[in-house]
């Protein structure tokens, strides 16, 4: 049943886990998430692993509840795992009611000393600042040397990390010389400290590589690593930092300033110096590989040399066999001349053949060519009279048909203005201008009378 039913619902009479239940759900849907600060009281700690205590101040106090999948989380939270009545502390927790006994109650997710919440607004604002000006940008962090000369440790001398990092570096790279810049790492003045150890090894120049590390702990013992003189000190060194502070979970300003970040000092010892067991590898597969390089170079070359050595061939093998070809030349020569001669006179032989045939037959041709020439004389001179007769006969036919001829008679020929023939006097009117034509000249004539129709 929700809340709203049961305001609508007055006249009613709930049970009461309804109304606990109602309430619940009005608290759990009004109330956000929210961090409390108070003291712890009463704790109690289940050995279902849950924690039960009060948070309380001055004036109020309130129940809450932990589980035990929340507290596994402590140890990441303050740094310590542990929680104790009386200690102050910031939770986030979200209001609840617990309804078997109405009891209202603040469901616990996370847990941190009181202060906290300062130092991660002071961590927020610097690293925003810090990264206005660009001094986490990706261009402005240094390369690494592949082989450092020399390694220096930035840290404590009592600091467990120091011992880490240098078990790890002999292991890799016994023979690369380590100079320690021992510094305090936590509490008052230590980012000072630190500060003048950047300084000291940038003076001092005797390292091509720089390691600031230190063991984890809470957010309090690794603030020095979050003050800003640190920062813009590992930011203005000449020589490449890498940043080993806490565990892997563990960020601070320095890590994003550094020229690169390890998640442990063990992880940034590894990081600056090569593993001298891969390097080993690396050069024994290198001179295998050369080496079967080589084998196969001269396994290529000596079968190349057997190769030429069956194609080199004596000289007097050679001019033995070029010999033996000049004498097969000369016989293929001899042959093709042979056969070749005697195709020819087999052509002469048919030929003579063909003439002698061809003679008896001579003077029979000769005759008939005679006759036929004088045939042809004959036919010629025939056509030509022929054709004579027909163009005088077509020359008088034309002569009959010349218009000049007509007009030598007496004829004339008329024609009106416009030039056309006139064959009819009907086609003119009176006082028409008329051309008449004459065998020899002409005359304008003009009509004064006419007897056409």
């Amino acid at each position: 049943m929700t809340f709203d039913l049961f305001l609508e619902e007055k006249s009613r009479v709930f049970r009461v886990a309804e109304l606990n239940f109602a309430i619940k759900r009005l608290l759990e849907s009004n109330v956000p998430l929210l961090w409390v600060r108070g003291e712890i009281s009463n704790l109690v700690k289940a050995s279902s692993g849950h924690f039960y205590f009060s948070l309380k101040d001055e004036q109020a106090q309130v129940r809450c509840v932990m589980f035990r999948h929340k507290n596994v989380l402590l140890s990441q939270q303050n740094g310590k795992g542990q929680i104790s009545n009386g200690q102050l502390v910031e939770v986030l927790a979200i209001a609840t009611l617990y309804e078997q006994r109405g009891d209202f109650q603040l469901t616990v997710e996370q847990m941190r000393p009181a202060g906290l919440g300062i130092l991660y607004e002071q961590f927020e604002r610097l690293k925003q600042l810090l990264q206005s000006e660009g001094m986490f940008a990706a261009e402005r962090k240094r390369p690494l040397p592949l082989f450092p000369k020399c390694i220096g440790i930035i840290t404590s001398p009592q600091a467990v990390a120091l011992r880490d990092v240098l078990t790890t570096l002999r292991q890799r790279l016994p023979s690369v010389p380590v100079v320690l810049y021992p510094t305090q790492v936590q509490g008052t003045g230590s980012a000072e400290k630190i500060v003048q150890a950047i300084v000291a090894a940038n003076q001092r120049k005797e390292c091509d590589v720089l390691i600031v590390c230190r063991g984890g702990g809470s957010i309090e013992d690794l603030w020095a690593f979050n003050e800003e003189v640190v920062a813009r000190a590992i930011a203005t060194s000449e020589i490449p930092i890498v940043s080993g502070v806490g565990h892997e979970t563990d960020f601070t300003i320095a890590d994003f300033v550094a020229d690169e970040r390890a998640p442990t000092p063990t992880a940034a010892a590894q990081r600056v110096a090569p593993d001298r067991h891969a390097l080993l590898r690396g050069l024994q597969d290198q001179a295998q590989h050369l080496q079967r390089a080589q084998r196969n170079r001269v396994q290529n070359a000596m079968q190349a040399v057997d190769y030429l050595q069956r194609r080199l061939v004596h000289p007097a093998q050679q001019l033995q066999r070029q010999t033996q070809q000049l004498e097969q030349l000369q016989q293929r020569m001899q042959r093709a001349f042979a056969y070749r001669q005697q195709q020819q006179h087999w052509q002469w032989q048919s030929l003579a053949q063909r003439l002698r045939a061809a003679s008896s037959d001579f003077a029979r041709l000769q005759d008939r060519q005679t006759n036929l020439a004088q045939r042809l004389v004959k036919a010629v001179c025939a056509t030509q009279a022929q054709r004579s007769v027909r163009v005088d006969n077509a020359a008088q036919h034309l002569s009959m048909l010349d218009p000049q001829q007509v007009l030598a008679r007496g004829y004339s020929v008329v024609r009106d203005a416009s030039g056309s023939v006139v064959t009819n006097a009907g086609q003119f009117a009176i006082g028409a201008e008329l051309g008449i034509t004459f065998a020899q000249g002409w005359a304008q004539a003009k009509v004064v009378n006419h007897g056409g129709k």
